[in-house]
């Protein structure tokens, strides 16, 4: 299985929203995350993503298909050498390992290309084990 992180493109619409109008994803992630996930919702985040350097918000591609999202949001102030990590994988994904190597990738990018960051972090919700064990795995 070939697990990337890659930059979005205008023509991950379709795959986002299929797989992003998920309830029991909706259930995982902070309140920004919309639900139902619509076209509207899709197109604004690909507004604010596609083309966007230096890249902070990364598709998940699992054998060349759109399986998710991973992305980093550097942190301010007296926390500027903090980076926090969030992620979200489409359902038919579950399970396999996916999550953990996305994380993998992600902090290993973050590591080389932000030396200033020394302490990286994710919060996932209690009840979210999948999560956890993806985290505790890096």
């Amino acid at each position: 299985m070939n697990i990337r992180l890659r930059p979005w493109q205008a023509n991950d619409l379709e795959p986002l929203v299929k797989l992003a109008d998920n309830k029991r994803i909706y259930d995982q992630v902070r309140d920004l995350f919309p639900h139902p996930y619509t076209f509207d919702d899709g197109k604004y985040w690909l507004s604010v993503n596609v083309g966007v350097t230096p890249v902070i918000n990364f598709v998940i591609e699992v054998d060349g298909q759109f399986a998710g999202s991973i992305g980093m949001v550097p942190q301010t102030d007296v926390y500027r050498s903090n980076m926090e990590i969030g992620y979200w994988l489409g359902e038919p994904f579950w399970g396999r390992g996916i999550a953990s190597k996305a994380v993998e990738l992600i902090v290993n990018l973050i590591w080389h290309q932000y030396p200033e960051v020394y302490r990286i972090y994710a919060n996932t919700y209690e009840h979210n084990e999948a999560s956890k064990k993806a985290l505790l795995k890096n």
